[in-house]
C-alpha cells in the first residue's frame, strides 16, 4: 500500500491512517503541496468565464424584456443592491451558486482527489443525513424566530407580516430555489475546498476551520457586529464539518438560516438588505446558530455519522493508527 504524509513516522509502526475531512486531499497518491493552488486559479478563471456568458446572455435577454436589462445593469452598477427585486435576487444568488461547478470542474481536472471528497468522508453527499440535517436545522430556527416573535409582541414590537406584495410568489419559489444551491456553493469554497487546501499543509484542524475564516466574512459586506455573527457561523461550519467528517451538517444550517431570512424578508418582518445587527439581533444569532450545531451535532452521535474515511482512493479499507510497535495480526481494519 503506497504511502502517505499520514503514514507511520517508521516503520515498524503503523501504517496508513483513517484521515478526517481536513486530510482527504492526502489520500491520494497525485497530491502534491501545489495543486490546491492551481485547483483555485483554474476555478476561479473558469468562474470569470461562465460570469462573462451569464452576462451576455442577460444582456441579449434584456433587449427582449426590458426589467431583465435594466436591473441586470443596476446589479453590475449600483452598490445599493435591492435584494426585494425577482431578478436582482436571482442575479445575486446565481453569482454565488457558480462557484461550485467552476471548483467541481477544476477539482476533477487536475484529478488530484476525488471530486465526491470534498463533499464527505464517504466519497459524496450523505444525503439522508443532509436531509435530517435540514429538517433539524429547521426546527431549531423555527423554534428561535417563534420565541423572539412572541417576546417582540409581547413587548409591542413585533412586525407584521406583508401579503400583499405583488411579487412575493416569485420571491418565495426563488428563494427556495436559489437559496440552497447558493448556501451549498458557499459551504463547498469555504469549508471543502479552503479547509480541504489548508488541512493537507497542516494536520491540526484548528488551521483547517480558522484560516478560512478572514476569507468568508471579508465576502460579506457587513458592519462590526454583522462582520461577528457572519465570523461566529463560519467558525462553527468549520467546526461541524471536522467534527461531522463532511459538509452536509454546514450546508443545513446554512439553508436553514438563509431560507429564514430571505422568506421573512419577503413577508417585511426582517430587512434582506440590512448590513449589520444591532447587539440584540447579534445575541440571538449567535444563540440560534450554536443551539443548531449542538442539536446537529447530538444527532450525528446518535446516528453514528463516522468522521474518518473508511477507505482509501482504490476503494480499500484503509489501517487505522494504533500505538505501539506492531506484532503478527496487530494491523486492525475499519
Amino acid at each position: 500500500m503506497t504511502e502517505t504524509s499520514d503514514d507511520v513516522e517508521h516503520r515498524g509502526r503503523l501504517v496508513v491512517s483513517a484521515l478526517p475531512f481536513h486530510r482527504l486531499t492526502r489520500e491520494s497518491r497525485a497530491y502534491r503541496w501545489w495543486k490546491p493552488l492551481l485547483v483555485g486559479l483554474v476555478a476561479a478563471a473558469l468562474y470569470l468565464v461562465t460570469l462573462l456568458v451569464a452576462f451576455v446572455a442577460l444582456a441579449v435577454a434584456g433587449l427582449v424584456v426590458p426589467t431583465v436589462g435594466t436591473e441586470t445593469a443596476t446589479f453590475f452598477v449600483d452598490p445599493e443592491i435591492d435584494l426585494t427585486h425577482p431578478v436582482t435576487f436571482a442575479l445575486v444568488m446565481l453569482s454565488i451558486i457558480l462557484m461550485l461547478p467552476a471548483l467541481l470542474l477544476a477539482t476533477r481536472i487536475f484529478g488530484m482527489q476525488r471530486v465526491g471528497t470534498l463533499s464527505s468522508v464517504v466519497g459524496g453527499l450523505r444525503w439522508t443525513w443532509l436531509l435530517r440535517c435540514l429538517g433539524l436545522g429547521a426546527a431549531v430556527f423555527a423554534a428561535g424566530y417563534v420565541t423572539i416573535f412572541v417576546i417582540d409582541s409581547v413587548l409591542g414590537e413585533s412586525a407584521v407580516p406583508r401579503f400583499d406584495d405583488p411579487q412575493l410568489p416569485v420571491l418565495m419559489v426563488l428563494a427556495l430555489l436559489l437559496v440552497p444551491m447558493q448556501a451549498a456553493a458557499e459551504e463547498y469554497v469555504f469549508r471543502g475546498y479552503l479547509v480541504q487546501t489548508i488541512g493537507g499543509w497542516l494536520r491540526h484542524p484548528a488551521f483547517a476551520v480558522l484560516l478560512p475564516v478572514p476569507l468568508f466574512v471579508l465576502g460579506h459586506d457587513y458592519g462590526l457586529l454583522g462582520q461577528v455573527d457572519i465570523a461566529a457561523f463560519a467558525v462553527v461550519a468549520g467546526w461541524l464539518t471536522w467534527r461531522t467528517g463532511g459538509l452536509e451538517a454546514a450546508i443545513g444550517l446554512h439553508v436553514v438560516n438563509n431560507v429564514t431570512i430571505f422568506a421573512l424578508g419577503t413577508l417585511g418582518m426582517v430587512d434582506p438588505n440590512a448590513t449589520d445587527l444591532g447587539l440584540p439581533d447579534l445575541m440571538f444569532s449567535l444563540a440560534i446558530t450554536l443551539a443548531g450545531a449542538l442539536v446537529l451535532l447530538a444527532a450525528a452521535k446518535r446516528h453514528n455519522i463516522t468522521r474518518l474515511n473508511e477507505h482509501s482512493s482504490a476503494g480499500q479499507p484503509v489501517l487505522v493508527e494504533v500505538r505501539g510497535a506492531l506484532g503478527p495480526g496487530d494491523q486492525s481494519r475499519v
